[in-house]
């Protein structure tokens, strides 16, 4: 059965930092890029970031480049988000996503798995 747990949410105020972590279980994490989505209240699911199997590419959304960072340990099965000078606009459910496909029109990752959301909340 394949897990995917994100952890590290919480309240900061703004300009302050968070690391999230997403820890899988029960699939070959190093064949998955790994990502992150976030969904803010009201709002739809908006990718963030993803990170290929190895680790030598990403792709950031123009919203957090510069400010995030999204790294993985593939000998511990987790991916993990360095957030940094958040905003109040960041604050939403972020979401873990593991994928082995892009789609082949728009090159971006197709997610197979997805955690269960863990809350990030920025205050001015």
């Amino acid at each position: 059965q394949r897990h995917v747990v994100e952890s590290g949410g919480g309240l900061v105020q703004a300009g302050g930092s968070l690391r999230l972590s997403c820890a899988t279980s029960g699939l070959t994490f190093s064949r998955y890029a790994m990502g992150w989505f976030r969904q803010a209240p009201g709002k739809e699911r908006e990718f963030v970031v993803f990170i290929s199997w190895s680790g030598s590419s990403t792709d950031y959304a123009d919203s957090v480049k510069g400010r995030f960072t999204i790294s993985r340990d593939n000998a511990k099965n987790t991916v993990y988000l360095q957030m940094n000078s958040l905003k109040p606009e960041d604050t939403a459910v972020y979401y873990c996503a593991a994928a082995r496909y892009r789609n082949t029109v728009r090159g971006t990752w197709i997610p197979e798995h997805w955690g269960q959301g863990t809350q990030v909340n920025v205050s001015s």
